[in-house]
C-alpha cells in the first residue's frame, strides 16, 4: 500500500529509498527488490534476526489460511487487500488449486507492486477469475465498488489483510477500515489477518530504525494482542483463535517457532 492512490497514473518511484513491500519480498526469499531494500533488510535482520522467520511464516499462513477457506469453509471469492509483491503460491493459485472456479480480487496501489502484479497475478484456470484493483485500502468505497465487477457481494467472501494494516499508525483508523470492509460482505464471509506483535523490545527498536529511513507510506507499526483480538470482535474465531503465525493450524511435524506476529481467521455470523 502506498501513501496515495496511483490511479493508473505514472508515479515517481525512488529506488534509492527502501520500500516495505520490496524489503518483505527480499526477507522472504523473493527477487523483487533493489539495493536500498537489501541494505535496509540486512540492517533490520542484523538488529532483529527473527524478522526473517516472520517473513517466511507470514507466507505460510497465507497459504494455509486460503487453503482452509477454499477447502474447508467453501469460500469461492477472495478480496486480498494490500497484496504486496507476487510470491510463491499466491492467493489465486492456492484457491484455484482447490476450487478452479474461485474468483480473486487483489488490491494495492504501490506502483512497483502494480507493475509486477498485473504481469504475474494471472488466472490459473479457465473457470476462475483473477482481477486487480489499483487503490489505497483506505478508500473502502472505491475498493468495494471496483470489486463488485468481479465478486458477488450476496455470497460469502474471504477478506484478507495480510500484514497490510501495519502500515497505518492510527489504530482507530485501522479498526474502522476493518469494520467497513466486513460490513460490506454478507453472512458466512471470513476475515483472515496477521500483523507484527509489539511484545519484543528488539523488534520494536528495529522497527523504529526502519521507519526513520523508509520511504513515505512504507512505515510499519506492530499491534498488541488486545488490538488484534479487537479486530475480530463480532466474528466467530476459527480454532485455534488469535495465535502466533506458526501456531495457526500448522502442518504435521512443523517446528515450534517464536514468531513476533499474531494472526487469526474469523467468520461473520
Amino acid at each position: 500500500m502506498a501513501d496515495a492512490e496511483s490511479g493508473g497514473r505514472a508515479a515517481e518511484i525512488d529506488f534509492n529509498r527502501p520500500n516495505s513491500a520490496r524489503i518483505w519480498n527480499y526477507l522472504g526469499g523473493g527477487k523483487n527488490y533493489y539495493e536500498a531494500d537489501k541494505t535496509a533488510g540486512d540492517a533490520f535482520s542484523a538488529a532483529f534476526p527473527g524478522i526473517v522467520t516472520f517473513a517466511v511464516q507470514s507466507r505460510e499462513f497465507v497459504i494455509r489460511s486460503v487453503r482452509y477457506l477454499a477447502a474447508e469453509a467453501g469460500i469461492r471469492q477472495f478480496l486480498d487487500i494490500g497484496t504486496g509483491f507476487p510470491a510463491t503460491e499466491n492467493t489465486h493459485e492456492v484457491a484455484q488449486a482447490v476450487a478452479p472456479d474461485a474468483r480473486i480480487v487483489y488490491v494495492d496501489n504501490d506502483p512497483v507492486v502494480l507493475a509486477h502484479a498485473q504481469a504475474l497475478l494471472t488466472n490459473t484456470t479457465d473457470e476462475g477469475v483473477t482481477a486487480f484493483v489499483d487503490s489505497d485500502l483506505r478508500n473502502t468505497e472505491r475498493v468495494i465498488s471496483a470489486a463488485h465487477a468481479t465478486l458477488n457481494f450476496t455470497q460469502p467472501i474471504g477478506v484478507m489483510f495480510m500484514g497490510s494494516l501495519g502500515q497505518l499508525e492510527d489504530y482507530d483508523e485501522v479498526l474502522a477500515i476493518v469494520r467497513r470492509y466486513m460490513g460490506a460482505v454478507p453472512s458466512g464471509s471470513y476475515l483472515a489477518h496477521y500483523e507484527g506483535e509489539d511484545t519484543d523490545a528488539d523488534y520494536q527498536k528495529a522497527l523504529a530504525a526502519f521507519n526513520a529511513i523508509a520511504s513515505e507510506g512504507s512505515h510499519y507499526y506492530a499491534r498488541t494482542r488486545e488490538q488484534m483480538e479487537q479486530m475480530f470482535e463480532g466474528l466467530e474465531l476459527v480454532e485455534p483463535g488469535v495465535v502466533k503465525l506458526d501456531e495457526w493450524r500448522p502442518e504435521g511435524g512443523a517446528e515450534k517457532l517464536d514468531v513476533v506476529s499474531l494472526c487469526g481467521v474469523g467468520r461473520k455470523p
